[in-house]
């Protein structure tokens, strides 16, 4: 597994951050992290996922406070975050994107939302953007839902559409689903649900991860009062094959783990006509990668489904009745989240 400093603390929360190869990063977003996150209210641990640069050397030398764990190879986002809360024994953990620039007060006023209220299992602050801080983050802009057909989107930010923050969202509200972005959690609930599904590799697995929260009955929560800003898209932009692949099938996933089987087959069918109509745009627009990329997330969700076999029971419905995205956000021109 590779080597740890010690990772016991008075301390009930930890601010836990996943490096891969990325020194460059850290010294560019970690010293605002250290600097608004004070020592008596959490830890700031950088889980190091077998990173080839020299970002161990960075860390000894550039952040001493810092407490790290370093594993010997590179496990992934999921399963590098499910390693690293197996081996932590604080009661609230953030994970926090390695591209996230936190404010003073940010810790706290999350910290605060779970002790004062049991029900709560995670929750996320105002999601910001790095390069626009005028404008929500796509991410998780101030907290996410998911429509009737499985589409996520953000009180903020619908589909392409990002909203400029006039203080319209400033009001703390229960939500779907937490941005994996900053997602403060509970340690206990993330590992009684089975943390972060492993086999989704990338995107959507925090929503996954939420969904299974919320069938468990508890709440989840957007904390507007704490600010953080992200410079996201650092993985895979958008119009990349590989982005497509994975939101397309890890969507599908998704539904087929989290739906009661009484709306389950229903519900994908009715995907797999409006990706069938994605697929033909992507054709008629000559995006060959994407079509590709469409068919074999279809191909790869019909081999990965059965390797779920505990399905929420029909009473378990937690779409019904949400909105439908689509009509809303194209045929009637509504593209901000205030006006669904």
């Amino acid at each position: 597994m590779g080597t740890t400093v010690s990772i016991k603390s008075a301390n009930d929360t930890a601010v836990i951050i996943l490096n891969w190869n990325g020194a460059e990063m850290m010294r560019r977003f970690l010293p605002e992290v250290v600097s608004t996150t004070p020592e008596s209210v959490a830890d700031v641990i950088v889980v190091d996922n077998g990173s080839s640069d020299d970002s161990l050397k960075v860390l000894a030398e550039e952040f001493p406070s810092v407490k790290v764990i370093a594993f010997d190879t590179n496990y992934g986002f999921a399963e590098g975050y499910n390693r690293a809360l197996a081996l932590v024994e604080h009661e609230f953990v953030v994970l926090l994107n390695s591209d996230v620039a936190t404010t003073t007060g940010w810790i706290e006023s999350l910290r605060a939302e779970l002790i004062e209220n049991p029900d709560i299992a995670a929750c996320q602050p105002k999601i910001m953007a790095v390069d626009a801080p005028e404008k929500f983050e796509y991410a998780g802009a101030c907290g996410g839902y998911i429509d009737r057909n499985g589409y996520p989107y953000c009180r903020g930010r619908i589909f392409g559409h990002v909203e400029t923050d006039n203080g319209q969202y400033d009001e703390p509200i229960d939500v779907a689903w937490a941005s994996g972005a900053a997602f403060m959690v509970r340690r206990k609930v993330y590992l009684e649900v089975g943390g972060l599904d492993s086999a989704f590799f990338a995107h959507m697995e925090e929503i996954d991860l939420c969904w299974r929260m919320r069938l468990k009955g508890w709440r989840l929560r957007a904390i507007p009062s704490s600010k953080v800003y992200h410079l996201g898209g650092g993985s895979l932009p958008v119009g990349n094959p590989k982005k497509t692949y994975l939101n397309f099938r890890n969507n599908l996933l998704m539904l087929h783990k989290n739906l009661p089987h009484n709306i389950r087959r229903k519900a994908l069918v009715q995907r797999r006509l409006l990706d069938t109509i994605a697929w033909a745009k992507s054709v008629a627009t000559l995006h060959w990668g994407d079509a590709k990329a469409i068919l074999k997330a279809h191909r790869d969700f019909r081999r990965m489904k059965h390797n779920y076999d505990s399905l929420p029971s029909p009473s378990e419905n937690l779409i019904c009745g949400a909105p439908n995205i689509l009509i809303a956000y194209y045929l009637k021109g509504k593209k901000e989240y205030s006006r669904i």
